[in-house]
């Protein structure tokens, strides 16, 4: 359950040095998921060509992203997972309040080598089989995935630990958090992972979708079999109507609430990128809420309430619709 602005913000003197230490920066500072980065690059980009206000967007993996935000080094953390307790309580020893802005949908994509004309569809029990902490030195060839695929050596690149597509994959899929086999090539950089998957005949990887949408004619897309027992490709369309499941999620900022509420140039920032995420998050390949949703949320922000609506985890299986109203609630 979230909690009001005014309640926290002046709570503690450590609260008021860590606020004025951030006011301080000339710049909006802004780091976390490689996953969020192609739509905060976007928008930072056109905010300094309107307003001349200077943004920087790092790529640390949302995990990364949060040790920053939470030792005050940044004024916003872009996540592809929601904030987890341990994340929480870090930022409450520095006195760090926060605000959790929800700004598109993901589909996250299971990707293969352009050659691989075997592995079109995928099982999450077949993901898993492969993925899972139990297929370290066993599972080394395509053939065991499925009975009739070929023999090929079975090649993994995935994210690292500090991404929150790693948390989002190995919870939906390995059904447990963080738990997967350790014999993999990762990444915090999309694009590594890209170019290891294209170089690959038996390669397989996994990340957001605005990745696979800008590298197509690199590596082909796996469809995934849904709850109803459907095999789905990822695409704005099945995230919107829910059949592209369990792998859809929601993206986030986590903006510094002293920051939002009184920082003119963050401000001006965030009105923004919520001003402008459907156009930008829909143009670098993500799945933009629709207008009314992206009030919803502005009145969220506006309404300055701090912490998180997803104590649970992360939501996993939820619609476009559910995870609004939980958010915005």
């Amino acid at each position: 359950m979230v909690s009001t602005l005014n309640k926290v913000l002046f709570s503690s003197v450590a609260s008021a040095v860590v606020s004025t230490s951030v006011l301080a920066a000339d710049i909006v500072k802004i780091d976390g998921s490689s996953t969020v980065y192609p739509i905060t690059e976007a928008v930072a980009e056109e905010f300094q060509k309107e307003t001349g206000i200077k943004v920087t967007v790092g790529v640390s993996g949302t995990g990364g992203g949060f040790k920053k935000f939470c030792r005050g080094e940044t004024v916003i953390s872009n996540a592809s997972r929601p904030i987890k307790a341990k994340e929480i309580a870090k930022c409450n020893e520095a006195g760090i309040s926060f605000i959790e802005v929800p700004v598109a949908f993901d589909a996250l994509t299971v990707v293969i080598n352009k050659n691989n004309d075997w592995a079109k569809e995928l099982t999450p029990a077949e993901l898993k089989k492969a993925w899972g902490p139990d297929a370290q030195g066993k599972i080394s060839n395509w053939n065991q995935i499925r009975e009739g695929f070929p023999d090929q050596p079975l090649k993994l690149y995935g994210p690292g630990a500090d991404s929150g597509t790693f948390d989002y994959f190995t919870e939906a899929i390995i059904e447990k958090s963080k738990s997967i086999r350790g014999d993999f090539t990762a990444s915090e950089d999309d694009n590594v992972l890209v170019q290891g998957v294209a170089g690959d005949k038996g390669g397989m990887g996994y990340f957001g979708l605005a990745y696979y949408v800008e590298n197509k004619d690199k590596i082909n897309s796996v469809k995934i079999q849904n709850k109803d027992g459907k095999f789905i490709n990822p695409s704005l369309e099945t995230v919107m109507d829910g059949s592209y499941n369990p792998l859809s999620r929601p993206l986030f900022i986590y903006l510094n609430a002293t920051k939002a509420a009184f920082d003119p140039k963050v401000k001006k920032f965030v009105e923004f990128f919520l001003n402008n995420a459907g156009k930008l998050s829909q143009e670098v390949g993500y799945v933009p809420f629709s207008k009314t949703e992206y009030e919803a949320i502005n009145n969220h922000y506006k309404s300055l309430k701090t912490g998180t609506a997803f104590k649970d985890g992360p939501a996993i299986g939820l619609s476009v619709e559910e995870i609004l109203k939980k958010a915005t609630d």
